[in-house]
């Protein structure tokens, strides 16, 4: 797949570092010495981890070169890694794990999870944010359109392939398994977007990646406009002309014992 676009996904920054402000007010625990933002992205999200904790190593870590590059440009004073999340080992360990909508696009959790909590240092915090919306209708018309004749043999089945997440009390039970004390909760933002096209625009970045992939430039913009004219209809324009983007995120503080 094509490596992540930046600049694409820094067109909604505000919007998106927003769940990343409320995880990060979630964490109580001060003594924070290293600290680790897992899927970094453009480096938003480290920017608050620097933000807080100053004086602690702060690290970014991502599987894409171009978002790791404008990271390092962002934040000269953090340390940034290309790896994946999947394998990585702290060193040292670590007073958080910080995973703002990243782990989502990762599969078998009930192996990760308890994999991260093993990289905290005894007190520490793991901190996770994932979205929730493979229901909403900007996740489930990417499906559909794909699933139309058009579309069949261009766009593999695995382009859907992302999981859905575990049931909230799967993900408390893990957790505390793993031997933290565990703060859940789930929270639906209603995005202001001015129009269908900047929905589309927001999902270009992250979501319609994989159904674009296998297509080619005229290809993709069929199949997008194909998809605007769905997200038309399906998200209709309210009494001021803007339209609302449902986003359900399931958030996680687990703090390791000790």
């Amino acid at each position: 797949m094509k490596d992540w676009n930046p600049d694409l996904y820094r067109q909604f920054e505000a919007e998106r570092t927003r769940p990343a402000e409320e995880l990060l007010r979630r964490i109580s625990f001060t003594q924070i010495n290293y600290a680790t933002d897992l899927g970094c992205g453009p480096g938003n999200s480290t920017e608050l981890l620097h933000r807080a904790w100053p004086s602690a190593q702060i690290t970014g870590l991502d599987s894409s070169q171009a978002m790791i590059d404008q990271a390092r440009q962002r934040l000269p004073g953090c340390r940034f890694e290309l790896a994946d999340i999947r394998s990585w080992q702290a060193r040292p360990a670590q007073d958080v794990i910080y995973a703002n909508a990243s782990l989502q696009w990762l599969t078998d959790h009930p192996v990760l999870l308890p994999h991260l909590v093993a990289q905290l240092a005894p007190g520490g915090v793991l901190a996770v944010q994932m979205p929730d919306n493979l229901d909403q209708p900007t996740h489930s018309l990417m499906r559909d359109v794909a699933a139309r004749p058009a579309w069949q043999e261009k766009i593999p089945p695995s382009a859907a392939d992302r999981k859905r997440l575990l049931s909230t009390e799967a993900y408390y039970d893990l957790l505390t398994a793993a031997g933290c004390r565990v703060d859940i909760w789930r929270t639906t933002y209603y995005h202001v977007m001015p129009s269908a096209a900047a929905v589309v625009d927001w999902l270009r970045a992250t979501g319609l990646r994989p159904y674009l992939a296998a297509l080619s430039e005229t290809e993709q913009a069929q199949y997008l406009a194909e998809y605007q004219a769905e997200i038309e209809r399906a998200l209709p324009p309210r009494q001021d002309g803007n339209r609302l983007m449902a986003f359900p995120r399931l958030f996680m503080v687990a703090q390791k014992a000790g």
